[in-house]
């Protein structure tokens, strides 16, 4: 093959023509100098500082002097255990949980007219009223959102105009998930969370009921099968390595957030929020440490199912 190539083309003379000759002749060696710079980058900073992540939560923090002690022990990660650290993972464990459902329910619709009816321009509409919150400046968005939810904003002037300010009260009132007006609230939180990771779950979804022949669909209803039965065994099956692809997002962006929380919400804690105050007020390194460590595992065993449930093939 090599004769074949001088052949075809003679070499180049120079340092640059004979090294242009060697990629030319080797693709695996073009592509590994191509993949190197990004594999080191992702070796080096990422996993680097991923593994500095992890061995820091293996220390402890000396309860007289405040210095962390060198010495590998797991008794930061018995702190974790603690029944106020347990309840920051739990709550953020369940918002996740709760955002991800409801994601689910409200983009599946869209997702649904947008794969089988947008066409042209309106299939155009569709993409750019999906993207279009993901070009705004996350900050902006949830500073509007504390706007429009906050006791003056523009949803209790609706409700008032609508005179259903009893029902708002009556929703504000509820235990745990309520508070003085939406904006410190969660469910102002979970209204935030839903806004600003929905196109993440829309796309995925949509992508995937692309993917079902509209063949299926018309033979399920030729057998005899009613809508609610079509969608049950044919349509949802089929969707869900999409939904399942989109959750992945939704379910990890939320879990990890601290912003959001941050400024929208009460003043309990999640787990982004305990990392930033550990590692920023407290001085509290090794237990930031560990807390960054429990998305990590739970997102490794999400992904492991996700994997199982095809939602990689629709990603």
């Amino acid at each position: 093959m090599s004769a074949a190539a001088h052949a075809v083309l003679p070499g180049r003379g120079g340092v640059f023509g004979a090294l242009a000759d060697l990629l030319w002749r080797r693709p695996g060696v073009l592509l590994f100098v191509m993949l190197l710079p990004p594999v080191l980058w992702l070796g080096v900073i990422y996993l680097g500082s991923l593994f500095a992540l992890l061995a820091q939560s293996f220390f402890s923090i000396d309860e007289f002097s405040g210095l962390i002690r060198h010495e590998l022990t797991l008794k930061t990660y018995g702190e974790l255990f603690r029944p106020s650290n347990l309840d920051i993972i739990l709550r953020s464990v369940i918002m996740a949980a709760v955002v991800t459902l409801a994601a689910a329910v409200v983009a599946f619709p869209i997702a649904y007219y947008a794969a089988r009816y947008a066409r042209g321009k309106w299939r155009v509409l569709f993409y750019l009223g999906a993207m279009l919150p993901l070009w705004s400046s996350y900050l902006v968005k949830v500073y509007a959102w504390k706007l429009i939810l906050a006791k003056e904003g523009i949803l209790n002037w609706a409700f008032a105009q609508l005179h259903l300010t009893w029902l708002l009260d009556l929703v504000l009132a509820i235990p745990v998930i309520g508070g003085n007006s939406l904006s410190v609230s969660y469910i102002g939180t979970f209204l935030v969370f839903l806004y600003v990771w929905l196109p993440f779950m829309i796309l995925p979804t949509q992508a995937a009921l692309e993917r079902v022949p509209v063949s299926l669909i018309e033979a399920s209803s030729d057998l005899g099968a009613a809508p609610r039965q079509t969608f049950r065994t044919v349509l949802l099956p089929l969707a869900l390595p999409g939904m399942v692809a989109g959750s992945i997002f939704t379910f990890s962006l939320t879990l990890g957030d601290y912003i959001i929380p941050q400024i929208v919400g009460s003043s309990r804690l999640f787990i982004g929020q305990a990392v930033y105050a550990q590692q920023g007020t407290a001085g509290n390194i090794p237990l930031a440490a560990a807390f960054t460590v429990v998305p990590i595992v739970i997102m490794g065993f999400y992904l492991w199912g996700a994997r199982r449930m095809g939602a990689f093939d629709a990603l």
